[in-house]
This record gives structure tokens, sequence and C-alpha cells, in this order.
């Protein structure tokens, strides 16, 4: 039975509610409401046409029926958990619903949650926690028999997770056996299983991807790894590092959004060329793996209209000199292609 949820994503739905969309398109549960004290008495069709709909609500109090599980849709810069959230939280508890979060500030180590939790018997799914038995990497992912694939960013929150999604979903459809490997928490909480790359021991980043793609790499045809980050960022680059040399990708799907010019959040960071990446990517993976940007995932979702996004999307595959497209907007026909080459 699939589960019913409600999702928070107070203040931020939806330009900056990646969890929360991505929840929405892609997990398998019943989304009852979404939490956005901003955008009470909307829907989400109001602002995501492409995903099923849902009513906007104040608070969990105002969340439609029953639930199973309330889940944290948005995560700051720095993952910490905010004090306003705290009743909506409460509420859920209270009500008997586990909590599914995806923040660097775990709800297990919060006395008043952890308390509450034990009293109503309901389940606090910290699943940025990794687990404990994990260790440095041994060069083994291109062992496996399956193709690596993994999507690299010019920038955080440009669609990696989305353009890894799409891409798998394209290629099962295709009559490829392909797998998601997921790195961050929503792509954790998608799937089911996974990574969080950014909450592990340095070191053991590249043991992390290792280990996943162990796991599935001779299940399956395709793997797709989650990316994150960027290479150039001034604070998640390591964690972008680690997942590039962990995975020894046979090939990389270069994602970008349109108008982007700089690292969000950091806006003294200007992004280079876009050609730049490329030969950044490449030349850091080399020693370890030999890997090559196959295409592009260029992310539209600020133009207006069609005819804009398709200008946009031959003049970044011009850039990068490989196939493109807005996954969303006009599929992913282009890039399965140019993976199966």
């Amino acid at each position: 039975m699939t589960d019913r949820v409600a999702v928070l994503a107070h203040e931020k739905f939806p330009d900056r509610s990646k969890t929360a969309n991505g929840v929405l398109r892609y997990a398998d549960y019943e989304v009852a409401a979404v939490l956005d004290r901003d955008r009470p008495g909307e829907r989400v069709a109001d602002h995501l046409p492409d995903v099923p709909d849902a009513p906007i609500v104040e608070s969990f109090a105002d969340v439609p029926g029953d639930v199973d599980a309330l889940i944290v849709g948005i995560a700051p810069i720095g993952g910490g958990f905010d004090e306003s959230w705290r009743p909506d939280v409460r509420a859920a508890i209270e009500a008997g619903c586990d909590v599914i979060s995806g923040l660097h500030y775990f709800l297990n180590d919060d006395a008043e949650f952890a308390e509450l939790a034990a009293e109503h018997g309901v389940e606090l799914r910290d699943v940025r926690k990794p687990h404990d038995d994990l260790t440095v990497a041994g060069g083994r992912s291109d062992e496996v028999s399956a193709d690596v694939v993994l999507t690299v960013g010019t920038d955080c929150s440009v669609g990696k997770m989305t353009a890894t999604m799409e891409i798998v979903e394209a290629a099962r459809e295709d009559g490829i056996d392909a797998c998601a490997i997921p790195t961050g928490q929503t792509g954790i909480m998608i799937e089911g299983w996974g990574n969080p790359v950014d909450r592990v021991v340095s070191d053991f980043t590249a043991g992390a991807v290792e280990e996943m793609i162990l796991e599935k790499g001779d299940e399956h045809d395709l793997l797709v790894v989650e990316g994150q980050g960027t290479i150039i960022h001034p604070a998640y680059s390591a964690v972008t590092c680690g997942i590039l040399h962990g995975a020894m990708a046979d090939k990389l799907v270069l994602c970008h959004a349109a108008g982007r010019e700089a690292i969000h959040g950091y806006e003294d960071t200007a992004l280079p060329p876009l050609e730049e990446y490329i030969d950044l990517y490449e030349s850091l993976s080399a020693p370890v793996h030999e890997t090559e940007v196959v295409a592009g995932a260029l992310n539209t979702v600020d133009l207006d209209d069609d005819a804009a996004a398709r200008d946009a999307v031959e003049g970044f595959a011009d850039e990068i000199d490989a196939p493109a497209t807005d996954l969303i907007r006009f599929g992913a026909d282009e890039i399965v292609e140019a993976i199966r080459e």
C-alpha cells in the first residue's frame, strides 16, 4: 500500500523546495498536502502542473485526512532545522505519523522529538545519517558489468537529481535495465535506499559511492549516479570530487540552469565558460578512470515558453559540443541515445 504523506515546504515552495518537488514528481507516495504558510489555499498544480496535484495548507493541522508520514521537503544551506517548523513536526508525531527528514540536523538527536516519537510509537527517519560500516574506496567501481553514467553540474540546484531520475525512467522505457544510485536526501527518499555522501566522513565519500555501485552493478545494465554540487563550488567541491572518483563513471551528463552566471549563494564566484567544466571534469577523473561528457541537461524552468527554451538548449548544445535537452520540457531521448553510443 502506498504511504499517504504531507510535505513541509514553508516559505520555499516551489522555487526553493528541491526535495519537496522531487518527492512530488518521482516518489511512490500519495501526497495529501504541501505545507507552506505563504501559500495556503493554493494548489500544487498552480505551480508544478506536470506532477500529481495536492492542496497547499498553512500547517499540519490543516492536512486533509489521515497521513502516514510528514516529509521535511526543504533543506536550507547547511541543513539546519528551522524552529518555526517545530509545531508542525510536533503535531505530526502526536498524530501518530512518522517524520522523514533529510537535514543535517538529526531529529533523533532532538530530545523533544525523540521523547514524543517513543511515546507515540512512530519512527523518525533521518535519511542523511550514513550507516556505520563505510570505508575508503578500493578503486573497484569499474569492475561491475553495468555501464556507469554520472550527472555532474555547473552549480548546486541545477537539476542533477532530476536528470538522474529522468534518464533512468527514459532508459527503462527504451528497454534498458537501468538503476538510479542515490547520493542525496531527495534521491534517497525517492528510491528508498542510498548513501548521503555530503554527510559522510571525507575519506569515505568515494567509498560510499563505490559501495552502492558494487551492490547494484551486476544486477543492471546501466547505473545512473546522482551527482552533487559542482567541482568549482567554494563549499561543496569535495563532495563532487569524491563522487566523481568513487563512481569511476564511463560517461558524464553535464547539468546547467539556463541563465545561471554565478554560484547560488556565493555570487562572487562566477561560473566559468561551459567548455571549461568539460575539461575540469574529464581531466580530474582521468587519472582514476577515463570518462567524457557525452550529453547535457539544461534546466529552463525560468524561461517562459518552449521556443525560448529550445533556443537555449541549442545554444547549450553548441557550447558543450554534445547533444542536449531539457528533460522535463522535451524528454530525454537525446541523452539516452548518447549514452547508448
